[in-house]
């Protein structure tokens, strides 16, 4: 049976990891994970043939003296970056949090990277695979890493923190999301907190909002120490007040020294604190005023997360790369404050959320129809069980609502396009 260590000296020498017999290139190694609906072992001899030096396996009838044979693939995948992680001497920020994760995470490696060669996960692999890839795409020149965690129940962070080992973390807050998963909002609570409870026990350094009654409570509980405070109000290391956010946001901000002010290419006055916990994390190591500044400054929003884009008809905020009641509420808020005269909401079904799904949808389509707007779509099966209750325009599906746009095109509106993932909202963006 392949040891980590020995496992480890084939990474050296082929230090390319792939899972996906599409994607293999020359010199890799390949894990052949197991799935609900797939067995890779059955795909490991193609990837070798098809140019990766080596593949991992788990049953003894696929290996050969290039499937190297191991207990259990994804645990060796784990393992192999937990190994590859001590060997590296470096910050690794550890990230997680409800909402504004992806977002926090780029903006924190706009900043750092002015001054620093840095690593960031790609995309969102937070997961219990995506996570140790990205361990394992650290190379020996990078000066800080970021690490994005996600998790949709307990006890997933806490592995992810083994895996990535945090010198540092930020929860961006907890709020209502994935709740099947966790059982309910203080599970939330719980399940992010695993961050805080990692850095207690390893001495890390934790950036905390201050303004963020939730996060205080659950650091006061995890008992840390090294804190790094930014927030509204004096007294923070970082102390921030949104100037404008019409559309795009607009940051005054003072480290105690010196007050700048920061014009950014991001909408959402929600991505303000996303905002100055990158501004927290730069200023905390040693970047200068204009150095931070300029990454967030020059950072542009993409994968349709609080992204402002012209079509031919509308200005659009699109937002629908993922959905929860938090979110979507915080989205509905700021699209109410915006200036311009016509307003329309298209809002897709919220996965993930239980027995509070019923109740949280009401809520959303309640503070929709509270908000003022030219037209409201609820779109989605749990939406639509409201369509006798509320003033607005229902559809099962996008492909009826889809539809309905090319018939009644909506011209001359901002537009806020938001909904989880699966709804696939991006397929009604060519008829705004």
């Amino acid at each position: 049976m392949l040891t980590t260590e020995k496992l480890y000296n084939y990474f050296l020498e082929n230090p390319s990891i792939s899972t996906d017999t599409r994607s293999i290139t020359k010199g890799s190694i390949f894990f052949a994970l197991k799935g609900d609906n797939f067995n890779a072992n059955e795909f490991a001899q193609q990837a070798v043939d098809n140019g990766a030096s080596y593949a991992i396996v788990d049953e003894a009838k696929y290996a050969n003296e290039r499937c190297l044979l191991v207990e259990d693939v994804l645990s060796a995948l784990q393992d192999l970056a937990r190994h590859h992680r001590k060997q590296l001497k470096i910050p690794v920020i550890g990230l997680t949090g409800s909402n504004g994760k992806t977002t926090s995470k780029e903006l924190v490696n706009a900043v750092l990277a002015e001054r620093y060669k840095t690593f960031a996960t790609f995309g969102n692999l937070n997961n219990h695979i995506g996570v140790p890839l990205s361990i394992l795409s650290i190379t020996n020149d990078v000066q800080i890493a970021i690490i994005e965690m996600g998790a949709n129940h307990q006890k997933e962070i806490e592995l992810l923190c083994t895996i990535a080992q945090p010198t540092h973390g930020i929860i961006t807050n907890v709020g209502m999301a994935h709740l099947d998963g966790f059982g309910g909002f203080e599970g939330v609570k719980k399940g992010k907190a695993e961050l805080y409870a990692y850095l207690k026990e390893t001495n890390g350094y934790t950036f905390i909002n201050r303004d963020n009654s939730y996060l205080q409570e659950m650091c006061a509980t995890a008992g840390l120490s090294k804190l790094i405070y930014y927030g509204t109000e004096n007294g923070n290391t970082i102390k921030g007040n949104l100037k404008s956010s019409d559309p795009f946001i607009e940051v005054e901000w003072t480290n105690h020294e010196v007050s700048s002010t920061v014009k950014t290419n991001l909408t959402g006055s929600y991505n303000f604190e996303n905002i100055l916990a990158a501004i927290c994390i730069g200023d905390f190591f040693d970047m200068e005023v204009d150095e931070i500044n300029n990454g967030l400054s020059n950072y542009q929003p993409k994968n349709n997360r609080s992204q402002l884009t012209k079509t031919k008809n509308n200005t659009v905020i699109c937002d629908f790369y993922n959905a929860n009641p938090s979110s979507m509420s915080a989205a509905l808020t700021n699209i109410s404050s915006l200036s311009a005269e016509n307003k329309t909401v298209i809002l897709g079904d919220m996965f993930e959320l239980g027995e509070e799904s019923a109740l949280q949808h009401e809520i959303i389509a309640n503070q929709a129809v509270d908000s003022s707007l030219q037209e409201i779509i609820l779109i989605g099966k749990y939406f639509f069980v409201l369509k006798d209750k509320l003033d607005a325009i229902f559809f099962e599906t996008p492909t009826e609502a889809a539809t309905y746009l090319q018939e009644k095109p909506i011209k001359n509106n901002l537009v806020l396009l938001k909904g989880s993932r699966g709804m696939k909202l991006e397929n009604l963006l060519q008829y705004l």
